[in-house]
């Protein structure tokens, strides 16, 4: 399992840098998580052995337990639904929160971060497919409520939106979901006269439209880990 691990590590890596160049960005301006939900410790040192020091989990209590047993180096990323009973555990453990989906929520996270002395970084999820089992918020109105109150949050840095394409999409729906949150980050930049750079966007299934359409954060799982078994 560990030379898998380093051999897809390598094969992503490789196709990221790739994909990069053929539309004139840099390898460096895509940076990779590898989502290491449902997968061990030893998955992750094994990652972590091969240069890899972006992870993402799903989950609070899976972050939590991972956290406190791997190196302190390593920079975690909460990807999933945070429900507010959470998120003073997410704020321990999680450099960024990528699933800021309310304006309740970022204001619990900037109470909570000021108690924590920290300056937590945010990235607003966003629902641009407009699927019902998707969380994030759709609205633009209620998008640009929510930036408005990161910024005024003292404890919060806004640094980023986030969003999931449907996993059936094809190559052209990709690509407006993706530019369509690119576009959506701009108008935002230019409304509130501030610069967000991180645009987390693109799975294993999905990455390459991602990148073409500006993402900075990937979040790759299956790619690196191979399948999981959500029964262990």
């Amino acid at each position: 399992m560990g030379l898998y691990i380093q051999e897809q590590l390598d094969e992503i890596r490789n196709a990221v840098a790739g994909d990069a160049a053929s539309c004139g960005r840099l390898p460096d301006e895509v940076k990779l998580i590898a989502v290491s939900k449902t997968f061990s410790r030893e998955d992750i040192l094994t990652a972590y052995a091969h240069g890899q020091r972006r992870f993402g989990e799903n989950k609070v209590q899976e972050l939590e337990q991972k956290a406190g047993n791997l190196p302190a180096d390593i920079e975690w990323h909460l990807l999933g639904h945070l429900q507010s009973n959470k998120a003073v555990k997410a704020v321990q453990y999680a450099a960024y929160i990528h699933s800021v989906d309310s304006v309740k929520l970022i204001q619990r996270l900037d109470r909570l971060a000021a108690e924590a002395g920290k300056k937590q970084k945010i990235l607003l999820e966003v629902n641009i497919s407009g699927e019902t089992t998707k969380f994030g918020a759709s609205a633009e109105a209620d998008i640009l409520a929510m930036a408005e109150t990161a910024v005024n949050a003292p404890n919060l840095e806004l640094t980023g939106l986030m969003t999931m394409a449907p996993y059936d999409a094809g190559n052209d729906e990709l690509h407006r979901i993706f530019g369509a949150l690119r576009q959506l980050r701009d108008k935002i930049e230019k409304l509130l006269n501030l610069r967000i750079p991180e645009l987390s966007m693109g799975m294993s299934g999905d990455f390459p439209a991602a990148i073409a359409e500006g993402a900075t954060f990937l979040r790759i799982g299956t790619a690196i880990f191979g399948k999981r078994n959500y029964n262990l």
